[in-house]
C-alpha cells in the first residue's frame, strides 16, 4: 500500500467497525485493512484468532506497513474478570504481532462505551466527564486502556480513545444497534396493524434524558484522532445531543408513516423472538435480505436501553476543545440509519 496512512481495522463487521471500513476506503491519503472480514469491494481482509498469539502473529504479517489501528473488537462475557482478560489479551495480541512484523505503528484508535463510567451496574451522576474516577468492579475498559498506557511508555506508542454511546448505524446482525431494534419492532407493529408503542418504562419514555452516536459521525472523528496532535494519549467523549425518547419516537413514526400510542411496556427479549414466522413473511413480502430473524437484532440490548431509568448524559467539551467540532442531529441520526437499513434491503421501505 502507498498511501501516507495505513489503517488495520480491528472488529471490522461490528457497527464500529463497518463504518471506519467505509470511512477510510473513502478518503485520500489512507489505505485500509480489515480485520476480520467485510463486505465491501477492494478492501482486504484478514481473518485470525485473536486470542491465538502465534495466529495472530503470523496473520498480521500481511499488515507489516500499518500505521494505525482503530480498534473496535469486543468478546462480550458475562463474567465481568473474565472478559477483561480476554479482552485485554486480544488488543495485547495485536500489538504484539504488529510490533513483531516490524510495523511502522504510530497510534492506535481506541473505543470505549458508557461502561467505562459504570453504568451498568447502575446509576452514575451525569453528566460523566472524562477523567471521572474508576469503580473498583472488573471492566475491560480500564485493562486495555492500562496496556496502551503501558506501551505509550515502553515503545513510545501512541493512543487516542473515543467514548461513544449507544451507536446507531445502518447494518444488522449486530447485537447492540438500536436502530435495527427499533426499525424490526416497527416493521413487526405495522404489519400486525398496531401504532409504534414504546417498549420501554414510561419513566424513560417521558422523563429520562437519553444519548446516542451515530456510527458514520464516530468513523470521521476517528480519523481525527488518529492524527490531531491534541488527540494524543488523551480519551474523548463522543455523543449526540441529548434528548428524550418521547420526541425521538414521534419523530420516527412519523418518518415510518405510522401512528403513535401510549408506551406498553413489556420485555423485548422474552416476546419477540416469537416472531420468527411474522418476519418471515414479511420478510418475503418485501423481498428483504434472508437473515435469520434470530439474527437480526439483540433484543436484550433494547431492553436496557428502553428500560435506563436514569439520565445519561456524557460531556462534550474537551473534545470540542481539541478541536473537532462537527456536529450532528439525534432525530437525523435515527431517521438515516433506518433509512440506511431500508436501502439495503434490511427493513422494508416505509
Amino acid at each position: 500500500m502507498s498511501d501516507e496512512f495505513v489503517a488495520l481495522v480491528v472488529g471490522s463487521s461490528g457497527i464500529i467497525g463497518s463504518a471506519l471500513v467505509e470511512t477510510l476506503h473513502s478518503v485520500p491519503d489512507w489505505s485500509v485493512r480489515a480485520l476480520r472480514k467485510t463486505d465491501l469491494p477492494g478492501v482486504e481482509a484478514i481473518d485470525c484468532d485473536l486470542s491465538d498469539a502465534q495466529a495472530t502473529r503470523l496473520a498480521l504479517k500481511a499488515a507489516s506497513d500499518t500505521t494505525h489501528v482503530f480498534y473496535a473488537a469486543l468478546q462480550a462475557d458475562p463474567d465481568l474478570a473474565r472478559e477483561s482478560e480476554i479482552n485485554t489479551v486480544m488488543l495485547r495480541n495485536v500489538l504484539d504481532a504488529l510490533k513483531a512484523n516490524g510495523a511502522p505503528l504510530q497510534r492506535v484508535v481506541h473505543y470505549q462505551g458508557a461502561k467505562v463510567y459504570g453504568v451498568h451496574l447502575g446509576a452514575g451522576i451525569a453528566p460523566f466527564y472524562e477523567d471521572d474516577p474508576r469503580h473498583v468492579a472488573a471492566n475491560f475498559y480500564y485493562a486495555q486502556e492500562d496496556l496502551l498506557r503501558e506501551r505509550q511508555a515502553s515503545d513510545g506508542l501512541d493512543w487516542s480513545i473515543l467514548r461513544p454511546d449507544v451507536v446507531v448505524g445502518d447494518i444488522a446482525g449486530n447485537p447492540m444497534n438500536i436502530a435495527m431494534v427499533i426499525g424490526v419492532f416497527a416493521a413487526l407493529s405495522k404489519q400486525a396493524g398496531v401504532p409504534l408503542r414504546f417498549p420501554g418504562s414510561m419513566r424513560t419514555y417521558r422523563e429520562v434524558v437519553a444519548q446516542v452516536t451515530d456510527a458514520h459521525w464516530l468513523a470521521r472523528a476517528s480519523l481525527w484522532a488518529a492524527v490531531a496532535p491534541t488527540a494524543r494519549n488523551e480519551a474523548f467523549n463522543l455523543v449526540g445531543e441529548p434528548f428524550r425518547w418521547e420526541r425521538i419516537w414521534t419523530r420516527v413514526a412519523d418518518a415510518l408513516n405510522m401512528d403513535v400510542a401510549t408506551p406498553q411496556p413489556f420485555s423485548l427479549a422474552k416476546h419477540m423472538p416469537g416472531k420468527t414466522g411474522d418476519w418471515e413473511r414479511l420478510a418475503a413480502k418485501h423481498r428483504l435480505n434472508p437473515l435469520p430473524y434470530e439474527k437480526l437484532v439483540g433484543w436484550p440490548f433494547g431492553d436496557f436501553v428502553f428500560n435506563t431509568e436514569f439520565d445519561m448524559i456524557s460531556d462534550m467539551n474537551k473534545i470540542r476543545r481539541a478541536g473537532f467540532t462537527e456536529v450532528v442531529n439525534n432525530e437525523e441520526i435515527l431517521v438515516g440509519a433506518l433509512k440506511g437499513l431500508a436501502e439495503k434491503g434490511l427493513l422494508p421501505r416505509s
